[in-house]
């Protein structure tokens, strides 16, 4: 039989077959022998338990992506999510989950949320972002706005929430679809939100589609890479490719490059430029000691 992993816990995996029925199973000791460890979202073959025993898991198809935090495979959207106030946008966080997407062949959603109590911050980040290849919602999970708009978005898909805890991704999800997935305060101390979803699951959701409530994190490390690829991750640059006085150009203040050029004159948003030289350093600095 096949299906598809909605959720595993404690060395289960419980799948949904192609006629809508749940199976218990285990995997496997081939797949672990294969190093093949199933993730939230594969597609699967099975053999079905019989009366209150768990069946097995036999096989796990092609993967058209995978992430490792958190640990899912063939997702369609990523809907990365700030918060127009408290807490304040990890924006290096989002920046690096926009590559990621782009690495993955993911398509990113970028869900400003809390524009009630701060519409012109929420634009402003819009603005920001405006280039960088991701659809753009201003959302409201309190009061309800942009939601449908967000909703149209993502029907039909198989998508994930990202981002920093806090910025109420659980409650969107909660607007979004009528669930009542867990919600966190932020602490008034360090305004950085509490963690509150404990396990992965995928969610059918009404209209079509599927959506996974993913643990909001505060730090994700790239791959190692050669620094040189990063410019390919932001669609910003695309324009300027070419127009470089050297080639190949990082775009990191070489004389004439016209991604400096243009991140000056304000034609690439400025800040979102300057954090792109603070990850290219980052990388480069990490590839010059890969071997150390």
């Amino acid at each position: 039989m096949d299906g598809l992993i909605v959720k595993g816990v404690g060395g289960f995996y419980y799948v949904i077959d192609e006629g809508g029925r749940t199976h218990t199973l285990r995997a496997q000791g081939k797949l672990r022998r294969q190093r093949i460890t199933p993730l939230v979202g594969d597609r699967v073959s099975f053999e079905a338990g019989e009366g209150e025993a768990h069946g097995w898991l036999n096989a796990v198809r092609e993967r058209k992506n995978s992430l490792i935090r958190p640990p899912v495979a063939n997702i369609d959207r990523l809907v990365i999510t700030l918060a127009a106030v408290k807490p304040s946008p990890d924006l290096l966080l989002a920046d690096r989950l926009l590559m990621l997407c782009r690495l993955s062949g993911i398509e990113p959603v970028l869900a400003i949320n809390k524009r009630d109590q701060d519409g012109r911050a929420a634009e402003e980040l819009a603005a920001e972002y405006a280039g960088a290849g991701a659809h753009i919602a201003m959302v409201s999970a309190e009061d309800g706005g942009g939601v449908d708009e967000l909703r149209a978005l993502l029907r039909g898909t198989v998508h994930a929430f990202g981002g920093q805890s806090g910025v109420g991704k659980s409650t969107l999800i909660n607007a979004l679809y009528g669930l009542t997935l867990s919600t966190g305060d932020l602490s008034d101390k360090t305004e950085r939100g509490k963690h509150t979803t404990r396990h992965t699951e995928l969610i059918a959701v009404e209209g079509g589609g599927m959506v996974l409530d993913t643990p909001g994190f505060s730090l994700l490390e790239l791959d190692l890479a050669p620094p040189l690829t990063l410019k390919d991750l932001y669609p910003e640059f695309a324009p300027y490719e070419g127009l470089c006085r050297f080639s190949p150009c990082a775009h990191v203040e070489e004389p004439d490059c016209a991604v400096c050029r243009a991140a000056r004159e304000g034609l690439i948003a400025r800040a979102r430029y300057e954090r792109y030289a603070e990850l290219y350093e980052t990388m480069n600095e990490r590839w010059r000691e890969r071997y150390d």
